[in-house]
């Protein structure tokens, strides 16, 4: 299986693609989508839309993992980040591409174990599931390529339990 992983945002957007098979990763690319903050909003969100749209035309993913969001207080922000997530979502809705979402709190329990593991803890753990060199960056990227993680694991896990419920 192809899983498209995605750290949505209208700055960065992180994106990891891995195959997962058999209970093993491998990577296949990985990067973020940038836009330039002089750059007009709407304009901003049709770069977005259409650089997803060439990532997914590219790699054929199955699936598609992403963050879900989560906003403290700036409601400015919080809209700019939606429809920003709208455009990220809509290349896959039209492709029918099955689209899952995960909190912080999983992505960090399923790489490291622990819901309040540091956001460099789960960068290392990453790093070291994927036999990578290197950190991927931005932070962006790496936390795309932790929810494709999340992804694959949490598929694994409702196929074992599938399988256990029907026997």
């Amino acid at each position: 299986m192809r899983i498209l992983g995605i750290d949505p945002g209208y700055a960065i957007v992180g994106f990891g693609v891995l195959e997962y098979n058999s209970g093993k990763f491998t990577v296949v690319d990985y990067g973020a989508i940038t836009t330039s903050s002089d750059m007009d909003f709407n304009r901003r969100l049709k770069v977005i839309y259409d650089d997803m749209t060439e990532i997914i035309t590219t790699y054929k993913p199955d699936e598609m993992g992403i963050e879900k969001l989560f906003f403290n207080t700036n409601e400015k922000t919080a809209i700019d980040v939606a429809q920003a997530r709208g455009v990220t979502l809509l290349p896959a809705i039209i492709r029918n591409i099955p689209i899952y979402e995960y909190t912080p709190l999983q992505v960090k329990c399923s790489i490291v174990g622990y819901g309040r593991a540091e956001k460099k803890q789960v960068q290392e753990m990453t790093k070291t599931m994927l036999h990578l060199k290197a950190i991927p960056k931005p932070d962006d990227t790496a936390d795309a390529v932790a929810i494709a993680i999340t992804h694959g694991l949490s598929v694994n896990t409702r196929r074992v339990m599938k399988n256990f419920e029907e026997k």
